[in-house]
């Protein structure tokens, strides 16, 4: 029962800033809340910029974005939305490898942790870091409440944001919320409601579903990188694949590629 106490005390404590020494987050350049502790992550997944196709203007204006936050001029909170696959999370995280070495750090939170971002706000204060604060796939239903605290954190509370921390979010939803539902008693309040939280974001960038050439572009793209040649029998194979399941995103584009190269490799071995 005491050992039950002391997890209970242990996990509700809180973040605690004085556990976060300045060494801590320059000997590394992502992290995730767990558990009310900020844990490195030792692995990071940091994609090439330059790796992105079909995204230039979205990738010019996130760029621009990150690189005066970097330098510590004025920038915004960026929402990232639309078309599943087409590298919205991607470009986000391929940022550390642009930013990381001039104090660029990402720390990724879920929206069962938006309560704990006052606390997170202590702890990254008067760091020399700049912070993005990431929330992938983040979405609300009707239901939920959590939106309207984050609304407030975003700008609104009484408290100020630190000037190192800024917000990006993707999303597939345009208002994060789902629209409004017939039988609301107040509609018209639940669509401003719901699309205050958007206005929160400076910059919204929409990612729009990729055509069957982007698609085979991809294909091609990163088969380039491993030394593969793009013929027709893999095209034929890569349509077949993108049309078994419905989607010419980059996403399917690099699972076919996946499966193509282990397939290739095996059969490689074999000989």
């Amino acid at each position: 029962m005491n050992l039950l106490r002391e997890l209970i005390k242990e996990l509700s404590a809180g973040l605690n800033p004085a556990e976060y020494p300045p060494q801590f987050f320059k000997n590394h350049l992502s992290f995730r809340l767990k558990n009310n502790r900020i844990e490195a992550v030792r692995h990071p997944h940091i994609p090439d910029i330059n790796s992105f196709l079909f995204v230039d203007r979205q990738k010019e204006i996130l760029l621009k974005n990150t690189e005066q936050f970097v330098e510590g001029y004025p920038a915004n909170d960026v929402l990232l939305w639309g078309a599943r696959g087409t590298g919205k999370s991607s470009l986000v995280k391929a940022l550390l490898g642009v930013f990381g070495d001039k104090g660029l750090r990402i720390i990724q939170l879920y929206k069962d942790e938006i309560p704990e971002l006052a606390e997170l706000y202590e702890v990254l204060r008067d760091k020399e870091e700049r912070f993005i604060l990431f929330f992938d796939d983040l979405s609300f239903e009707p239901h939920e409440d959590s939106f309207k605290l984050l609304k407030s954190l975003l700008e609104g509370d009484i408290e100020e944001r630190p000037p190192n921390v800024l917000v990006y979010a993707t999303t597939n939803r345009r208002n994060l919320i789902p629209e409004v539902e017939e039988e609301e008693k107040f509609p018209e309040e639940s669509v401003q409601e719901r699309v205050s939280l958007v206005e929160r974001f400076g910059i919204r960038l929409q990612f729009l579903p990729f055509s069957q050439q982007n698609y085979l572009e991809i294909v091609k793209n990163y088969l380039d990188t491993f030394g593969v040649e793009f013929n027709e029998e893999i095209k034929r194979k890569a349509l077949r694949w993108a049309t078994e399941r419905g989607s010419f995103s980059g996403r399917v584009a690099f699972q076919f590629v996946k499966d193509l190269l282990g397939r290739l490799r095996i059969k490689a071995d074999k000989i």
